[in-house]
């Protein structure tokens, strides 16, 4: 699995990527920086994990109003360093509950979403 930098928000991030997967990466990114974008220019929210939470939640809730099709069982969603857990794409109520598990992982037990 190679690594990328990106910047979401301003911020460098390294994640974990794929072999062949750069391009959905990236796009990814752009997504999540575009949402956290919005967010934060919106003026109302600014701490930066409230920003993630709630970009988080309309990204999901996007990805549950489009018709579920089957992904391969290989599919895996890049990861940040150093967690390496790939997720299922095919069922967005377990791809949802990974998210916020991830986060929540990523938060610390001093930053739990819910």
């Amino acid at each position: 699995m190679k690594q990328l930098e990106v910047q979401i928000m301003g911020q460098s991030y390294l994640l974990g990527c794929p072999e062949g997967g750069d391009a959905r990466l990236l796009e990814a990114v752009e997504r999540v920086d575009t949402a956290m974008c919005k967010i934060r220019d919106a003026g109302k929210v600014r701490a930066r994990d409230r920003i993630a939470v709630l970009a988080a939640l309309n990204l999901a809730f996007d990805l549950s109003e489009r018709p579920v099709t089957a992904a391969p069982a290989s599919a895996e969603v890049a990861t940040t360093s150093p967690a390496t857990t790939a997720l299922p794409a095919a069922d967005g109520g377990l791809l949802l509950n990974s998210l916020l598990e991830r986060l929540d992982a990523a938060l610390g037990e001093d930053g739990r979403l819910l």
